[in-house]
């Protein structure tokens, strides 16, 4: 067979579409084919063909078309005001994930108690969502009544229950990598102290407590606070790395900063209040009310000449003082301690009548006198013209300090708390009249005998006796 006697194959037949579409029989419509089925269907259970029904979703149309109808007969679209269309929402960027909703509100806030139930209390702050307080963080016994406020803070939001975990104001969390973050309170332990400050322990997780944040004050040896417990704020959190920082001074200082307006709120002069000494100075002492430091003079401790402030106050002593000046500009409060008991100016002018001389010691010498105490608290001045009868250079030629010595009551003010002194004696009375009220009253003593004569007289009597 050759090559020639084969046939060439055929290119394949193009196929063109249609004009016009085929025609044949329409395809029915699922719905009247259902609809016949059903027919069918009735008709070998009956005997009879079956209705046909209207759909449901016709038939309630059909019934609203005719009450709205019926309920805008009458009714004219022109009487209707059509207000000016709505502006366009601007769009704004999404809230970070941690401030959103209230659990991204910081601070304290109020709520009311909607119910206890167990070892959780429910409170109502406003939002949709209830917060939920732990019973153990109230006072032991203490149980709030439904309906009662409560400041507390929002702790962070649980999803799965849906509810704001919340904590009393100033509670400690129970701490976990989870809920530690910057700005929260736990409770921490101090184990032992490291280079710069003390490790702490927080719920079993390792921090560190700066020395300088341990208290308001300076802390010179961290060691005496080994194993105490105390409230201290997160400054620092990083799960990852597995750093925890926190600060009892910061913390202290928010607790102090508000028990101050609190107590400024309050202060009035002339009130009687408790306070603890914080520092002492050469000039007085510095006593806390409450969030706020008064000074307390030395002039104003005791009615009787102090010499060093430390003599009757020490640091941490707690004092009852009155309030005797408040400067509401510049926050300044002056208090005293002597007010407190009776002042021995009282009576002082019939204690201690003009020209009577009494006793008493040199407290203090001037350039101008020195001062003598009579008894605790009355104290006056002996004037240098009234140290000695000559003039007098220097008033330590005359007196020293510690020296008893009498004085004569020149002038007595009980008012402005004064006292004038003299060394000399009284003017008014010479020696001789002295003699004369020493010896007045008593009876006039006989005069002496005459000695006895051993010696015969010379003399006139002798020679006339001659002479007869």
């Amino acid at each position: 067979m050759t090559d020639a006697n084969v046939n060439p194959p055929h290119p394949p037949a193009a196929t063109t579409p249609d004009p016009q579409p085929r025609s044949g029989p329409a395809r029915p419509d699922p719905d009247e084919a259902i609809d016949a089925a059903l027919e069918a269907a009735t008709a070998r259970t009956t005997g009879e063909p079956r209705a046909r029904e209207v759909p449901l979703k016709r038939q309630w149309d059909d019934e609203l078309e005719a009450e709205l109808e019926a309920a805008l007969s009458g009714f004219d679209p022109k009487s209707v005001e059509v207000g000016s269309p709505r502006a366009p929402r601007t769009e704004r960027a999404p809230a970070p994930r941690d401030q959103r909703g209230q659990e991204g509100q910081p601070g304290p806030r109020t709520g009311k108690v909607i119910r206890v139930r167990g070892q959780d209390v429910f409170v109502d702050l406003g939002g949709k969502s209830e917060g939920i307080l732990p019973l153990a963080q109230l006072p032991e016994g203490q149980v709030p009544e439904p309906g009662s406020s409560i400041e507390v803070i929002v702790d962070r939001f649980d999803r799965d229950e849906g509810v704001l975990l919340l904590r009393l104001k100033g509670a400690a969390v129970e701490a976990s990598w989870d809920n530690l973050r910057k700005g929260v309170v736990v409770e921490a332990r101090v184990t032992k102290v490291i280079k710069g400050g003390v490790e702490v322990d927080v719920d079993g997780i390792r921090g560190f407590l700066p020395i300088s944040q341990i208290d308001l004050s300076r802390v010179e040896d961290a060691a005496m606070y080994v194993n105490q417990r105390f409230k201290a704020i997160v400054t620092e959190a990083n799960p990852r790395e597995k750093n925890l920082v926190i600060s009892r001074r910061e913390l202290m200082e928010q607790e102090r900063a508000e028990q101050r307006e609190r107590t400024w709120a309050s202060l009035e002069e002339g009130q009687v209040r408790e306070g603890v000494v914080r520092s002492v100075k050469d000039f007085g002492a510095f006593v806390d009310l409450g969030g706020v430091d008064g000074l307390l003079p030395i002039g104003e401790m005791s009615w009787s000449r102090l010499a060093k402030v430390d003599d009757l106050v020490k640091i941490g002593d707690k004092v009852t003082v009155k309030v005797l000046k408040i400067d509401p500009t510049a926050r300044k409060l002056t208090l005293g301690l002597k007010q407190l008991t009776p002042s021995p100016w009282e009576g002082a002018a019939e204690k201690f009548p003009r020209g009577v001389m009494v006793k008493g010691k040199v407290t203090k010498i001037m350039d101008f006198g020195a001062f003598v105490e009579l008894e605790p608290g009355v104290e006056g001045l002996i004037h240098i013209s009234e140290l000695s009868p000559t003039r007098v250079r220097r008033v330590a030629d005359i007196v020293k300090p510690g020296q008893e010595v009498e004085v004569r009551i020149l002038k007595v003010e009980p008012e402005v708390k004064k006292m004038a002194l003299s060394l000399l004696p009284d003017p008014r009375k010479t020696p001789a009249a002295e003699e004369e009220e020493e010896t007045e009253g008593q009876p006039e003593a006989p005069p002496p005998p005459k000695p006895e004569r051993k010696v015969p007289l010379k003399g006139g009597l002798g020679d006339r006796e001659r002479r007869n």
